[in-house]
């Protein structure tokens, strides 16, 4: 996913907020699910939901105001209700921003784990 970095982002310093960094896994995680043709909206109309059970990030570059970045994301395991996606994101210089794990649990509309549908499961593997 490509994602533009505009004014909005940065903080005083010039450089990209450490917390818009969460979005940009949150957008490039639905990119993710809408190319292996997984409508998260769907599924949590029929109760399957997901939720952040672990966020990792490694800050390794500071982005600033401008910058083009390439966050890269890809599925590390599907275990249990589990999904661990692998994120990075360089800059237009290749320069690696971010290092970053998410892990998702899935849950009913209760918030109760629950066992990943075996369709979905087979989509992300």
């Amino acid at each position: 996913m490509k994602q533009r970095i505009y004014y909005h982002h940065t903080d005083c310093g010039g450089v990209v907020y450490y917390a818009n960094y969460l979005k940009f896994l949150e957008e490039a995680r639905t990119e993710y699910f809408e190319q292996k043709n997984v409508s998260i909206k769907q599924l949590a109309d029929s109760g399957t939901m997901f939720v952040v059970a672990r966020q990792e990030i490694d800050y390794k570059f500071p982005a600033v105001y401008g910058d083009q970045l390439d966050v890269q994301t890809q599925i590390g395991a599907v275990i249990g209700v589990r999904i661990e996606f692998l994120h990075e994101i360089y800059n237009q210089n290749k320069q690696i921003i971010v290092k970053a794990k998410t892990v998702l649990a899935c849950v009913d509309k209760h918030l109760k784990p629950q066992a990943i549908p075996e369709d979905l499961r087979k989509k992300l593997e």
